[in-house]
């Protein structure tokens, strides 16, 4: 089907040295034809190889609007898998604006969000799981979530998918064969066969399902909720750790009345940090919903940084903090270790199974230990991201839990003694399931709103 040629601005809208406006679509060269002049050349684009560069002038109508090169890539070997032409002008606003709008004059319409990678899609040069990697390329905070996304975008993910997919369909093929010609095809036995097969196959899911809680962390970053009582210096530690001075610090107890979220890369760790209210019994009525929500942010906390003041006796706020702790992966910091302490390391340990740390938040002392425990944490411990395939998108999870539940189905036929047609219909189930990861069966409306969510541009 013929699609029109659409352009858009593919850098961000900001002085720079560098602006590209990108077109795709059939009409791509011979706009360019009409735009582009050639210096020293009286060169014809539309006949011009692919993956070749040409310097010249832009201009609208006799209107010269800049000096420019001109990167042409003809279908179906670029990325959309149509012709596409990139113009790459000086970066001012003003001007990539003019030279998007003498595009449009002369035969293109502007690009809808995410129409690039769409294309891309649609023309099948990508999947719908390597068109989705492209946004988290885009969006990657940390070498972790770079790498994870990096490697569904070359087809790790879609690999998987669709060597699981060749064998179901193997395996439903051989039984529809073998149904429709019982005299020359036997099942005898076939029942155990498929039960191992099926075995490896959830084997592989559950490992898969069982790492998208590590890939969500990679993803979207690990919330680190920072709990203490009033005055125990998390503020002064958030502060300490991003290198400014974000939350507000006193001497005057509860200062925090509400949470207080900032980023942060720590050793090559993406930390979603949350400083909250300190933990205490109050009547003031500001402070107590200030400790409710530090208590509901630490519930759903991938780990918790709990700051102890060393220089008071611990209390009843301190064991109310340890029992938040029970359950979650969390590192105890013994806070104001510059100054005379009464808490020991050896009296907190007593109290918690949990790491304990010596820190001086004022004096920046122990951070490095704290380094090398969250390093721990995540390369040796209970969050690794060692795996050779991570889950990341929700979209994926949820279709692999489809296609879990309908394997599960085919086993409990095989161990029903059901009739082998009935294995059929669960094994397809599987298949179509897995297909959505691709991007098949998928409604127009769900598909437009993949794509919506990407920048205008890509």
């Amino acid at each position: 089907m013929k699609q029109d040629t659409i352009a858009a601005i593919a850098t961000p809208m900001m002085s720079s040295g560098i602006g590209i406006v990108r077109i795709s679509g059939e009409a791509a060269f011979s706009i360019i034809e009409e735009i582009f002049r050639p210096k020293n050349s009286e060169k014809q684009m539309t006949v011009q190889p692919s993956y070749s560069i040409h310097y010249g002038t832009i201009y609208d109508g006799n209107e010269m609007l800049d000096e420019v090169l001109v990167l042409l890539m003809r279908g179906p070997h670029s990325y959309t898998a149509e012709d596409v032409a990139e113009i790459d002008c000086h970066g001012g606003v003003f001007l990539l604006r003019r030279i998007l709008e003498t595009v449009l004059k002369n035969g293109a319409r502007i690009a809808e969000p995410g129409e690039f990678t769409k294309r891309a899609f649609l023309n099948g040069r990508i999947d719908l799981s390597q068109a989705e990697a492209v946004m988290d390329v885009i969006q990657a905070k940390n070498q972790m979530a770079l790498k994870t996304s990096v490697s569904q975008l070359k087809g790790s993910l879609s690999s998987k998918v669709k060597d699981f997919r060749e064998k179901i369909l193997y395996e439903t093929a051989f039984l529809e064969a073998a149904l429709d010609d019982p005299e020359h095809m036997s099942l005898d036995g076939y029942g155990e066969r498929l039960f191992k097969v099926l075995e490896e196959f959830l084997k592989e899911t559950k490992d898969l399902l069982s790492a998208f809680e590590n890939g969500r962390m990679v993803k979207e970053g690990i919330k680190t909720v920072i709990l203490g009582k009033p005055n125990a210096g998390k503020s002064s530690l958030l502060n300490a750790l991003l290198g400014e001075e974000r939350a507000i610090v006193t001497d005057i107890a509860g200062t925090t009345r509400d949470v207080l979220e900032e980023q942060l890369s720590l050793s090559g760790i993406y930390l979603k940090l949350l400083d909250t209210a300190g933990i205490r019994k109050t009547e003031d009525l500001v402070e107590q919903i200030g400790v409710s929500r530090a208590k509901e942010q630490a519930e759903t906390a991938d780990l918790i940084l709990y700051v102890v003041d060393g220089s008071c006796r611990l209390d009843e706020s301190d064991e109310e903090i340890l029992k938040l702790l029970e359950g979650k992966k969390a590192i105890v910091l013994l806070n104001k270790s510059d100054l005379e302490t009464i808490v020991t390391e050896e009296e907190l340990k007593s109290q918690t199974f949990h790491p304990v740390i010596a820190i001086s938040a004022k004096e920046r002392e122990g951070f490095q230990k704290l380094e090398e425990k969250l390093c721990e944490l995540f390369f040796q411990g209970g969050i690794s991201f060692d795996e050779e395939l991570i889950l990341t998108n929700v979209r994926h999870k949820e279709a692999l839990e489809d296609a879990e539940k309908s394997l599960l189905l085919v086993r409990d036929s095989i161990l029903a003694g059901m009739p082998e047609d009935f294995y059929t219909i669960d094994l397809m189930g599987a298949y179509t399931s897995l297909g959505r990861i691709l991007g098949e069966d998928l409604g127009e409306d769900l598909v437009e709103e993949i794509f919506g969510k990407f920048c205008t541009g890509k």
